[in-house]
Order: structure tokens, then C-alpha cells, then sequence
């Protein structure tokens, strides 16, 4: 039988699956947090799994990107990056990529921009700058009638959130086709689950790092022994990062997941009755993109 216990241990280990693999970041640092959702699935022989979507403007990347994060028992067909899997997948081109290079200068939407083409359907783009404050979008407005991309996306989805949506083929990608979707979230209460990889480096390897860096930047002078005892502090200080991360915010000490456990291990949907106000709109995570 599945057990809540395992769901949970899943969940709380999904930063330590690899590399490049992690739990749900919507404060993430690199994406203005647009839009989000939550999808659980359940099929036969106690198979299950959490597809999250997250939709995000990433400056860096130029674009409004659909992050899917996948969780579970029976994942498949996952992404590599440097040659070591992943759980997540990206959907790029949720607005189509000629138009949104028309229609954007930088990190804004040009002033004559009147739409964008996402998934085949036109959505009309606002200049009017009451439309943002209607919608509880407050413009930051760095340049005089300056309307940022996050922006436009987040009055977009007001009017168009399905079509900012994974479809059914997008989620599906890494889970198999017979799981059923039991449960769909636009809001629930979220904690960042966010560990820092400390590797323990030898003596030999200190030295080679230390030899590296000093041929490539001088590193101020500073000598081998310095070198290495500030090393290890940093190693103390991300072990106690972690260890603060794992105590309090993992997905299995707070009522969200534990709740979504009761449901995935039973099915019954009527376990989810959460007291926790909901946090996950947008205006929660002020510190989204702040790099």
C-alpha cells in the first residue's frame, strides 16, 4: 500500500536526486513569477505523481517560459542537462518567438506592440496604464509609461490564463499516459525548498581549486591557508543554510503536502481541507527575478 510516509520522503529528497533537480521555486531569482498551478495524479499499482507548472519572464533567457516540474513514483522520459537528468522540462515558446521580438525592446513592451500570438491565439496587449492598477498590478514604471514584460504577462493571464496553461501533451511528457489527474490547484500555501550543494573537497582538490583561481584572478593575494580556512566556513555556513532549509521548510513539516499526501495515498480528494491561506499569486514573491 502507498503510504503517505514515501510521498513525503519523495517530496522532501527532490533536491537530492542530482544536480539538477529540485523542489518548486517560485520565488526563483532568475524569473518574474507570472502564473502557477499544481497537478496531482494517481493511477494503478500505487503509481503517482505532482506536475507543477510555474510561469515565469526570464530576462536572461528572453521570454515568457512554462517551467513543469515533475514529482513522483514513476517518472519517465525526463530531460538531461550535462548529461545527468533533471525533473524538470521547459516550454519556450508559449508566446510565438517572431512576435514577442516585435512586440518587446529589452526588458519592455514597445509602445505600438497591440498583441501577442500565444499558442495560435491572439492576446490584445494594454497600453492604458489604469487596465494595471484595475488588475492589482501596480507598474514600476522605471521610465515614464514604461510597461515591463511581467507586467503585460500578468494582465494577460487575467483574461487568458488557459491559454498560459500546459496542455495535456506538455504534462504528460514524463509521467505515463494511464495516470488519472485527480486534483488541480491555482492556489495553495507554498514554502521554497531550497538546498545549497556543499561538496566536500580534499586536501589535493583544495590545492588545484586554490592553484586555478589564483593563476586566473591573483585572488587578492591571499595565500593557501587563508584560502582553505575560508572554504571550510563557507562549507559550515551552507550546512547550516541547509540544515534551517530542511527544519522548517521542507514540502513534509507544513499542512500543504502533508494534506496532498493524504489524497495521492488514498484518492480521495476530500482529504485536501487546508487551514493555510493561500500564497502563491505572484505579489507574494517580490524577491521573483530580483537578479
Amino acid at each position: 500500500m502507498l503510504s503517505e510516509n514515501e510521498i513525503l520522503l519523495t517530496l522532501d529528497n527532490s533536491n537530492r536526486l542530482g544536480d539538477y533537480c529540485h523542489f518548486i521555486s517560485l520565488g526563483h531569482p532568475y524569473s518574474y513569477l507570472i502564473d502557477c498551478r499544481l497537478n496531482i495524479f494517481r493511477g494503478e499499482n500505487d503509481r503517482w505523481a505532482v506536475v507543477a507548472e510555474r510561469l515565469g519572464y526570464n530576462p536572461r533567457a528572453g521570454g515568457v517560459e512554462l517551467q513543469l516540474d515533475y514529482f513522483g513514483n514513476c517518472l519517465l522520459n525526463l530531460e538531461e542537462y550535462n548529461s545527468q537528468l533533471t525533473n524538470y522540462y521547459t516550454v519556450y515558446a508559449i508566446i510565438e518567438d517572431n512576435n514577442f521580438l516585435e512586440t518587446t525592446e529589452g526588458e519592455c513592451l514597445k509602445s505600438d506592440s497591440e498583441y501577442w500570438m500565444v499558442r495560435g491565439t491572439k492576446v490584445e496587449l494594454s497600453h492604458k496604464k489604469q487596465d494595471y492598477p484595475d488588475n492589482g498590478i501596480e507598474l514600476k514604471e522605471y521610465e515614464p509609461g514604461e510597461i515591463r514584460i511581467e507586467e503585460a504577462g500578468r494582465l494577460a493571464v487575467v483574461a487568458h490564463g488557459n491559454l498560459f496553461r500546459a496542455t495535456d501533451e506538455e504534462l504528460y511528457k514524463s509521467i505515463p499516459k494511464d495516470l488519472k489527474k485527480i486534483l488541480v490547484l491555482d492556489e495553495w500555501h507554498h514554502k521554497d525548498f531550497i538546498e545549497i550543494y556543499t561538496p566536500a573537497f580534499s586536501e589535493e582538490q583544495l590545492k588545484s581549486i586554490y592553484a586555478f583561481n589564483k593563476e586566473l584572478s591573483g585572488l587578492s593575494g591571499i595565500d593557501f591557508e587563508t584560502f582553505r580556512a575560508s572554504s571550510k566556513k563557507q562549507q559550515i555556513r551552507n550546512e547550516e543554510i541547509n540544515k534551517a532549509e530542511w527544519t522548517e521548510n521542507r514540502p513534509g513539516v507544513y499542512e500543504t503536502w502533508q494534506l496532498l499526501a493524504k489524497v495521492i495515498a488514498t484518492g480521495d480528494t476530500s482529504h485536501y481541507k487546508p487551514t493555510l491561506q493561500p500564497n502563491t499569486h505572484w505579489t507574494n514573491w517580490p524577491e521573483s527575478g530580483s537578479l
